[in-house]
């Protein structure tokens, strides 16, 4: 199992580019199974999460080629199963994004029910009413959702709390229904806009995407089409803190900063100067001394739960006492107990951490838990004093591409390694 041995100290110092976003890329590869055409995407991440899924769309007969690096072909022209099993579902749970689409265009879809994850419960009751209310018998049979219509119809449905998967799972469905379907309460995520307009570019009719409603007018058939992925505004943000965290300067391209606008002015609060060259950078320079700020995670265009463990990681040598509230997920304070073994001062009560800053970070071995608990890790790791090794960076390879390379082309000490 791999691992990273980081040792800590060094200021970064350099450019680093951000890769496409993964959690753009997934929907995005999900909706090539509403259409018979081909679908090529740009940019695409080189992350666990994308090999995954363009397994999940071979098994189903989907023919993928990647004609050159960071971009697939993807033709759903000869679908043969209409099922995501367990075996993909329970490593990546954008697995259940398969269901949307192969329910609008095929009239059935089976996928795999996934059970809760390392930061809490998060299930897909959502998305199966919306199908429901579109008109679709839903069941659970064996541990498997399986839905069935013989043609989706418009409706008006609306989210008990937002929803990121279930806004784009409904939005996919909504766009070969008949009539028009509208979603409240809709998911705000430049993920979402991306998807929406993919699904525009292939013939769909989708409006509102980025606000909350969103109007879909379902048309009989999409076709082929042609789109780059959006830059991961979660890997931009995770390399904002980085500079922050080891006192250095980085220039961060190929990033959008409004995506990440609640994040930066953050940052700025505790001092970072954080500087726009142009429409698609950043640069980021630290200082001596951290302020402490308090913050709570919300949706977009809030602060992400998604940076939640990195920014922890940051407060952890700020000049005082912070907190952080967790709104979004119910045990997404797993890193804690990781960044208590390195010397931070931390006390959680609930779904909020009071960090007592100041004392600094000490190198040791520690765990990953999940997928943004591993960057916030190996960021403490940059700024301890001594060696940290990191476990099970399986998580951190499932969202981020090559971290290790990234940081260390600007003078971060890490190398990846296996016991």
């Amino acid at each position: 199992m791999d691992k990273f041995r980081i040792k800590g100290g060094r200021q970064l110092q350099g450019r680093i580019q951000i890769s496409g976003a993964k959690n753009s890329a997934l929907p995005c590869m999900a909706a090539a199974l509403l259409t018979d055409e081909t679908v090529t995407l740009h940019n695409l991440p080189y992350a666990r999460d994308i090999i995954t899924m363009r397994r999940l769309l071979e098994d189903l007969g989907s023919h993928v080629l990647m004609p050159e690096l960071r971009t697939l072909k993807i033709s759903a022209d000869k679908i043969e199963f209409f099922e995501a099993p367990y075996e993909l579902v329970k490593t990546m749970r954008a697995s259940v994004l398969a269901l949307g689409p192969l329910l609008a265009r095929f009239g059935e879809a089976r996928v795999s029910m996934p059970g809760g994850c390392a930061i809490g419960q998060r299930p897909i009751d959502m998305h199966l009413a919306g199908f429901e209310k579109l008109g679709a018998s839903v069941t659970l049979e064996g541990g498997n959702v399986i839905a069935r219509a013989k043609r989706l119809q418009g409706r008006e449905i609306d989210f008990d709390k937002v929803t990121v998967t279930g806004t784009e799972n409904l939005m996919m469905a909504a766009a070969l229904a008949d009539g028009v379907t509208v979603l409240s309460n809709s998911a705000r995520e430049p993920e979402i806009v991306d998807l929406a307009e993919l699904l525009n570019k292939m013939g769909g009719r989708i409006e509102g995407a980025g606000r909350s409603t969103i109007t879909i007018e379902g048309v009989d058939r999409l076709g082929g089409a042609e789109h780059t992925i959006i830059p991961d505004r979660i890997e931009a943000a995770t390399f904002v803190i980085a500079a922050a965290i080891t006192g250095g300067c980085l220039d961060i391209t190929n990033c959008n900063p409004q995506h990440i606008t609640a994040v930066v002015d953050k940052i700025r609060e505790t001092g970072v100067t954080i500087e726009n060259p142009n429409a698609f950078s950043l640069r980021v320079k630290a200082v001596d001394r951290l302020n402490p700020c308090d913050m709570t995670t919300q949706p977009h265009p809030g602060f992400p739960t998604d940076v939640q463990a990195q920014y922890m990681a940051l407060m952890a040598l700020a000049d005082g006492s912070s907190t952080i509230t967790e709104t979004i997920f119910e045990n997404r304070f797993m890193h804690a107990s990781e960044l208590l073994r390195m010397g931070a001062n931390i006390h959680l009560n609930g779904r909020q951490a009071v960090i007592e800053g100041g004392s600094g970070l000490m190198g040791a071995r520690v765990q990953a838990s999940d997928l943004r608990a591993s960057a916030s890790l190996v960021l403490a790791g940059l700024a301890a004093r001594g060696e940290t090794i990191v476990d099970r960076v399986y998580h951190i390879d499932r969202g981020y591409e090559k971290i290790e390379e990234k940081l260390g082309s600007v003078g971060a000490e890490i190398e990846r390694f296996r016991d």
